[in-house]
């Protein structure tokens, strides 16, 4: 078992930022390709960015790329999520989510596929 705990989430005035957290416990994290989804209220969840298991590859969704960042710390068990240039339409629940993932299959497998373990996500709130 895998469990995960996102935290950093708040109210930030547009153009500002805010880093998450998805701080990892159990089992071997450091094996797992991790992702960040985000679900807004009254729209499905949505896809936002993906790491591998040893951080080499990353991708983003359009709407965050040059944006936000992905990054992983093993030796704290912790992920990542630096969102700079916030926007209102960045407004949201944004959970984490870990699964073991072949080479040839990242990051598809992230961004179509249901995720081994998930974070209950933090609120970001990004006022006009």
């Amino acid at each position: 078992q895998v469990q995960l705990l996102e935290s950093g989430g708040g109210l930030v005035q547009a153009g500002g930022s805010l880093r998450l957290s998805c701080v990892a416990s159990g089992r071997i994290f450091s094996s797992y390709a991790m992702g960040w989804f985000r679900q807004a209220p009254g729209k499905e969840r949505e896809f936002v960015a993906a790491i591998n298991w040893n951080g080499g590859r990353t991708t983003y969704a359009d709407s965050v790329k040059d944006r936000f960042t992905i990054s992983r710390d093993h030796a704290k068990n912790t992920g990542y999520l630096q969102m700079n240039m916030l926007k209102p339409e960045d407004t949201a629940t944004y959970s984490c989510g870990v699964k073991q993932v072949v080479p040839a299959e990242f990051p598809e497998s992230i961004i179509t596929g249901a995720m081994a373990y998930r974070g209950k996500g933090t609120l970001v709130t990004v006022s006009s």
